[in-house]
């Protein structure tokens, strides 16, 4: 099992009443533990308001903060839990994200998904779209970004899709990583969402379900690989991401038996990996690296399931969780 941490950013309300300078320092400075801790890997919601309403108060952008985590950290990875593909040119999201691997020395991961969050998509002037021009514009977008990545920096991208399109487009440096950075679709939808993530990603974010939800989904995602004629293994890695629910291990630092048991069950299921919350006004209490010491002690071998466990939050998936596309 390894164990990853969501890094706090204000989304979910931890920065409120903070001053940016000393908010900014605590993001940096719970990043910084999260590796000398032992943690997997830290990462990032991709929002622009806080949550559940918005409110006045501090919420990082992602990629520039992971930018910046990138440049303190030397071991963990990082990623996005999960970007809002249409609030970026997704040509521009692989540009950045290839950026972002020479930066961090190849530890970059993308994490998609079609967004969700209206308040935020009408602010920015994005409009808001049904669910179902959201899903295929995702679909085009990770067809760009596939593009974009592939190759070495003498292979220019060519896409033409309905929602985004590229043609000989040019993307160097190309990502540390090859044959590209792993991409991660994130959605709980089994007809739209979890084909895209076969057809398309090295990982599926299955968000806020439990051990037996999780059970019940994966010969779903299976089975929309082997539409494909892509087995778990073939083509690339075939894993889940799972979400801690509510009630579930929700924030990281109470006392280490708690946590352990918290993660155990999980890793008993499945043997996911786990991401969870950090405290929102504290650093990671010491007692996450007894957590992190009792998973590690199950880790699976090379030739089994690696899955992940992500945020209990929905952070990008086309809709809330009662979506069933």
């Amino acid at each position: 099992m390894r164990i990853g941490v969501i890094i706090p950013q204000g989304w979910t309300g931890e920065y409120d009443g903070w001053e940016p300078l000393d908010a900014w320092r605590r993001t940096t400075e719970v990043a910084q533990q999260a590796e000398r801790l032992g943690f997997e890997s830290i990462w990032l919601f991709d929002h622009f308001h806080t949550v559940p309403r918005p409110t006045d108060e501090i919420t990082f952008e992602s990629f520039t903060s992971l930018a910046a985590l990138a440049a303190i950290t030397e071991r963990v990875r990082l990623g996005h839990i999960v970007i809002c593909t249409a609030f970026r040119n997704p040509a521009l999201t692989a540009k950045m994200i290839s950026t972002m691997d020479s930066i961090s020395g190849g530890r970059m991961e993308l994490g998609i998904g079609a967004g969700w969050k209206r308040d935020e998509w009408l602010a920015y002037g994005y409009g808001f779209p049904e669910t179902k021009e959201r899903l295929a514009r995702l679909g085009d977008d990770l067809g760009v970004i596939e593009a974009m990545l592939a190759g070495d920096k003498h292979q220019h991208a060519t896409f033409d899709g309905s929602y985004s399109s590229v043609r000989a487009a040019r993307n160097i440096p190309k990502p540390i990583q090859q044959p590209r950075v792993p991409i991660m679709v994130g959605g709980n939808g089994p007809n739209v969402t979890w084909r895209l993530a076969a057809r398309h990603a090295d990982e599926l974010n299955l968000d806020g379900m439990t051990p037996e939800e999780v059970t019940e989904a994966l010969p779903v995602v299976r089975s929309r690989c082997e539409e494909i004629g892509r087995g778990r293994r073939a083509g690339g890695r075939s894993r889940a991401r799972l979400g801690v629910p509510r009630p579930g291990l929700r924030r990281l630092g109470p006392a280490a038996s708690s946590v352990s048991a918290s993660l155990g069950r999980v890793r008993a299921a499945h043997r996911q990996d786990v991401l969870a919350l950090p405290p929102p006004s504290s650093p990671l209490a010491p007692d996450a690296a007894t957590a992190v010491a009792c998973c590690r002690r199950s880790t699976p071998s090379p030739g089994s399931d690696r899955s992940t466990m992500a945020n209990p939050s929905r952070g990008g998936d086309a809709k809330p969780r009662a979506s069933r596309r």
